[in-house]
């Protein structure tokens, strides 16, 4: 072996807890690195993705079986503009419901034995295909609230067919092209077609070019040019799917940027900072490498080499737990996204180690020539302890301080090598600003999902479910007939520990200037306003007063104070904006007023639902018992579901792992560089233990060496948490047209805050106790021999 080899190895070997620490911040490092990367690929055009991995159906088309036949669609797959198709498929349009008997969307079924097709590749995500009739798979996008989504097992009713057919859900499965609402074998399609009813199929075609409408609709016009004139009863384009699927998955890229770009710049800041400092303690060593021989350029070498070795370990590590990390998290983005990404794209890999290992020997190799390109003579007088005088001013002021000698050496120490304590204070920073922000986006979001919350108790129109009797198929509710409103508000407010109500009822109107039809959220009773939240102006107090959101002020060019035109049922009615709200349904194109402002156009129309908030300390069970025997079966009251959104948990979940990573990396950084302070400190050390100092003195004394690092990194990391999550929050409304209320933005109190400035005191306290405990534990004779 060369000299130059057993240089490197002794320099490996000689520091091995500065190889081991080179090699735990730099896997720990690289692992945030690759799960950043991977958020920011999976955050570039998710549909896309999804539509390209399912080979989604840019056209999707009904027809009439009793116009034309399974072999005349089949030939369809040769009409202008397809290069593949997959059907026909019999379809039925059914109205389900669940075990518990609550009504579940109308929904279309196909005929569909297998799912890995062509066209529209069906992705399941629980259970299994369908094998045989008195089986269902249901369509799942993962936004559903807890409790509200069919699980595998669970049995769907169809109430309005002969007989009542039940179907077992076998599985649950994604259609990037939302093709179905269900699938099931063909032979089951004819038992699900009510009796009269006209027989459908579906066909789905993929197209050689369908980036417009215009050639969405060129190619729809050759199919339809193949079949018999009305057999074509419907047909929607993908470009309408994607619309309403990036329009959900953007709100997310923010969020995932950030803490992708989070994870990438604290892995360089730390691998840098690290094997800066490893470089810098052998500046000494490098003086004597000099002075026996070695020339610059084979020191630069030799210390590049001793810092790759442990980092391309580090690196590798870090690359295979990266993986390792991204699989359960992809499989929680792909809820979101659609998508079916299974691991990290090849190239994130590549990218990552080689990015790693090229900051790590050109870190290595500019503090490595620096030292290099000094004179032999005044290296060797560098020495390893800060030059004389460097901090001197500090030590003088701490010493005045009401508190034991020990803690004031340490408070002195950072401002004896000021940059040194500038790159503590960055990596301190990171991981305040990572915790600041993750917590902060959880706030939000609960935020966000309070804003869902209408009430404590709902009453809804029909009368409660009934358990069936033996052998008897499950019945449906009673048909949701709207209630007399005077019944059921007579009932509410004479009940005990009502403290307030809101009845509503929908409908649909026209706006001036806008093509297609708006909800209108129509309310009574005094409470209508509980689970919104203002963002200008005020709630509507009186008839022909509306509030809406930022969505519909953008589409109509309109603001608060505005008056326009609503027609409903061919009546129009003009009213007046007074406030804009954030709400979410309808994408943001709802219009909530009062009821009597669409009295004059719908005079019968009655609420249909209603919520109730009770008084602090009512039981809700014996609420509701109450009030259904109040309501004697003209309507139904139930406890209001709770839960949070499946996203929103995602999105915790996504944020609290990816903290606990920077939080990690900060610390490893803080233990390397405390370690380095402790090492060139050595022979001081052992003068202060020949002095009197106790093992417990030391490690205090090693402890507040970071306390003022720590604070300072606290203090600059908790507003950049707090600007990161007010920049994505509100990044993630306006991708999606949406202001946001104050509630949701300045979820902070100021003594949090002040919690999260001390964060960073306890992550440097963290990475300084393994130092701290060595320091207390070298003997004194050992310390004093060492210079």
């Amino acid at each position: 072996m060369s000299a130059l080899g057993r240089v490197v190895r002794s320099g490996v070997g000689r520091r091995r807890v500065q190889t081991v620490v080179i090699a735990l911040v730099v896997l720990v490092a690289v692992a945030a690195a690759v799960l950043g990367g991977s958020l920011m690929v999976a955050s570039t055009a998710p549909f896309d993705r999804a539509f390209a991995q399912q080979h989604g159906a840019h056209l999707t088309a009904q027809f009439d079986a009793a116009k034309v036949t399974a072999d005349q669609l089949a030939a369809t797959a040769k009409a202008s503009g397809v290069t593949a198709a997959a059907g026909p498929f019999p379809t039925a349009a059914v109205n389900p419901v669940d075990d518990h008997d609550r009504p579940l969307p109308p929904i279309t079924i196909a005929g569909r034995a297998v799912r890995d097709l062509p066209v529209d590749a069906v992705t399941l995500a629980a259970g299994r295909w369908v094998s045989g009739p008195g089986e269902i798979v249901l369509h799942t996008d993962g936004r559903l609230p807890p409790g509200l989504q069919p699980t595998v097992g669970d049995v769907v009713t169809l109430p309005d067919l002969p007989g009542s057919p039940r179907l077992t859900v076998v599985g649950l499965a994604r259609s990037v092209s939302e093709t179905a609402g269900g699938w099931v074998v063909p032979e089951q399609i004819a038992a699900l077609t009510p009796t009269g009813a006209v027989a459908a199929y579906q066909m789905l075609y993929r197209l050689a070019a369908a980036d417009t409408d215009a050639q969405v609709d060129a190619a729809r016009a050759a199919v339809q040019a193949g079949v018999a004139a009305g057999a074509l009863t419907g047909a929607r384009s993908w470009l309408t799917v994607r619309l309403h699927s990036v329009g959900n998955s953007i709100l997310f890229v923010p969020f995932l940027i950030a803490f992708g770009v989070l994870g990438v710049l604290m892995a360089v800041l730390i691998i840098g900072n690290v094997i800066a400092g490893a470089v810098s303690t052998g500046t000494h060593r490098i003086g004597i490498l000099k002075a026996l021989g070695f020339t610059p350029h084979q020191v630069v070498r030799a210390y590049t080499a001793q810092a790759l070795i442990p980092a391309a370990t580090g690196a590798g590590l870090g690359v295979v737990a990266g993986n390792l990390l991204v699989v359960p998290v992809l499989s929680q983005t792909n809820k979101i996204y659609g998508t079916s990404d299974s691991g990290v794209t090849p190239w994130v890999n590549v990218v990552v180690l080689a990015g790693a290992l090229v900051l790590v020997s050109l870190t290595a190799w500019a503090a490595a020539s620096r030292a290099g390109r000094l004179r032999t003579v005044d290296v060797l007088a560098v020495g390893r302890t800060p030059g004389p005088g460097r901090g001197q001013w500090a030590a003088r002021l701490t010493s005045r301080l009401p508190l034991p000698r020990p803690v004031t050496l340490g408070l002195a120490h950072p401002f004896a090598r000021v940059l040194r304590t500038a790159t503590i204070v960055a990596a301190i920073a990171f991981g305040t600003a990572a915790a600041t922000f993750a917590v902060g986006l959880g706030s939000s979001l609960n935020e966000i999902q309070a804003t869902e919350d209408h009430g404590d108790v709902a009453v809804m129109a029909g009368g409660p479910p009934t358990e069936p009797k033996p052998g008897e198929a499950p019945r449906m509710m009673t048909p949701p007939e709207p209630p007399d409103p005077v019944a059921v508000v007579k009932a509410i407010t004479a009940q005990a520990g009502t403290s307030g109500y809101s009845g509503s009822a929908m409908t649909e109107v026209t706006v001036a200037g806008l093509t297609g039809p708006v909800e209108a959220h129509a309310f009574i009773g005094d409470n209508s306003a509980y689970g919104y939240r203002m963002i200008s102006g005020r709630w509507f107090s009186q008839p022909n007063e509306i509030v809406v959101a930022t969505p519909f002020l953008t589409a109509t060019h309109t603001r608060v104070g505005d008056t326009i035109a609503l027609t409903d049922h061919g009546t129009q009615l003009r009213v007046r904006i007074v406030g804009e709200v954030f709400n979410t349904e309808d994408r943001g194109m709802e219009v909530v007023t009062a009821l009597t402002t669409l009295a004059a156009a719908e005079p019968d129309l009655r609420p249909l639902t209603y919520d109730i908030t009770l008084r602090p300390g009512v039981d809700r069970e014996a609420y509701v018992a109450g009030l259904n025997a109040a309501l004697s079966g003209a309507a139904t009251a139930v406890i209001a579901e709770e839960g949070t959104d499946e996203v929103i948990i995602i999105i915790n979940s996504l944020a609290g792992l990816l903290t606990v990573l920077l939080l990690t990396v900060a610390a490893l950084g803080v233990l390397n560089l405390v370690v380095l302070e402790t090492r060139e400190r050595v022979h001081d050390l052992g003068v202060h233990k020949a002095l009197g100092m106790t093992p417990r003195q030391t490690i205090a004394m090693v402890i507040a060496s970071v306390v003022v690092t720590g604070l300072i990194g606290g203090v600059v990391g908790a507003p950049v948490g707090v600007f990161l999550q007010r920049l994505v929050v509100t990044g993630m409304a306006g991708s999606a047209g949406f202001r946001l209320p104050d509630s949701v933005v300045d979820i902070y109190h100021p003594a949090e805050l002040a919690l999260f400035g001390l964060g960073g005191l306890a992550i440097a306290v963290l990475g300084a106790l393994l130092p701290a405990v060595w320091a207390s534990r070298v003997r004194t004779a050992t310390a004093l021999r060492t210079e």
